[in-house]
């Protein structure tokens, strides 16, 4: 099984957004040291406790403080930028740092209203022309305009000897559909869908059409996942997640994510509850050994490729940890000393 990383580069309660991405750095080594296939970071606008707005810049940063593994944005949120800009953007990066740069696509805001339109006057308007947006943007990254068009005669430069590789995310059969008609390879987000995800799957497998020859389908399944020694230890971690998400729901939580201990002191209401139980049945909570059972299963559910990890805890050095027991147990790697890459 491949294993991949999702950070979206969480801060706690007592670090700093500077901490949080040094974090994400120091993440991203420890996931190249255990053989994790990609590292990719999420963008964020003006949510508390989440520190990165621009994926593209700590792309920059990460590159240079690894060496093999793929790192990408997961995902540039289209509708607030130009197709030709984005292009540029990763073809520089992909210069720099040759067959290593994946380029996720999203459409969803990810920030608040005041947020979306701060960056965009026409953000609904963009989202309604997403699939011809993304149409544009494959055109810069193959430099293949047709003759005729209006682009044909520019490029967004630097060229790479290896292109960016575009993936498009979703939890939609609408993506799904999206991402097969281009050709795209396609990232599902189990941890953030309400959908039966393995028959939106199963459709875009049926329906790709290659864009290159000798293109084939490919499915990353992203999930939340905490684990721990014991599935004790990996409840009780999870609790800051949960709390967390809790707290921003209700407009609070501008602190971070909040310890274990301050977890277990938060009093939850009948409704949170149900709130919390809900938002577990999306997440993979245990032992190495229950995680592997519990990816096994989704990787022959979705008949993923890959799965991609994103882990929400309040110490880094848990976050580390739990990356290091499941590669161990999965991918027959050594547990690697936390502190090595740091």
């Amino acid at each position: 099984m491949r294993l991949s990383i999702l950070d979206q580069s969480p801060i706690s309660s007592n670090q700093t957004p500077r901490d949080a991405l040094n974090e994400s750095m120091k993440l991203a080594q420890t996931g190249e040291e255990l053989g994790y296939t990609r590292y990719w970071i999420s963008e964020h606008h003006d949510l508390p406790g989440l520190a990165c707005s621009a994926p593209e810049v700590m792309l920059s940063y990460i590159g240079a403080h690894t060496q093999r593994i793929r790192i990408g944005a997961g995902a540039i949120l289209l509708p607030f930028y130009r197709p030709f800009k984005v292009a540029e953007t990763f073809h520089m990066l992909a210069t720099l740092f040759p067959n290593r740069i994946d380029l996720g696509l999203g459409r969803a805001p990810g920030g608040s209203a005041e947020a979306t339109n701060a960056l965009s006057d026409n953000y609904l308007q963009s989202v309604y022309k997403f699939p011809a947006t993304v149409k544009e943007l494959l055109h810069f990254l193959d430099d293949d305009f047709p003759a005729e068009a209006e682009y044909s005669k520019i490029s967004a430069s630097p060229l790479p000897e290896h292109p960016p590789v575009p993936w498009l995310l979703g939890t939609s059969k609408k993506s799904a559909l999206l991402a097969a008609e281009n050709g795209m390879p396609y990232t599902f987000g189990h941890f953030m869908s309400d959908n039966e995800g393995a028959p939106i799957v199963k459709e875009y497998r049926e329906a790709f059409i290659p864009r290159k020859e000798g293109q084939t389908p490919q499915v990353i399944v992203t999930v939340s996942a905490i684990c721990a020694e014991s599935t004790e230890k990996a409840e009780e971690m999870a609790l800051s997640s949960f709390i967390w998400s809790l707290q921003k729901d209700k407009g609070e939580g501008l602190q971070g994510v909040p310890s274990i201990q301050e977890a277990k002191q938060y009093q939850l209401t009948e409704k949170e509850q149900e709130s919390l139980n809900s938002t577990r049945q999306n997440m993979i909570i245990g032992n190495p050994h229950e995680l592997k059972q519990k990816l096994n299963e989704l990787k022959t559910m979705y008949g993923a490729d890959e799965i991609m990890i994103n882990t929400i805890v309040y110490s880094p050095e848990d976050r580390i940890q739990s990356y290091q027991l499941i590669a161990k147990e999965i991918l027959g790697l050594p547990n690697s000393d936390s502190k090595k890459c740091c």
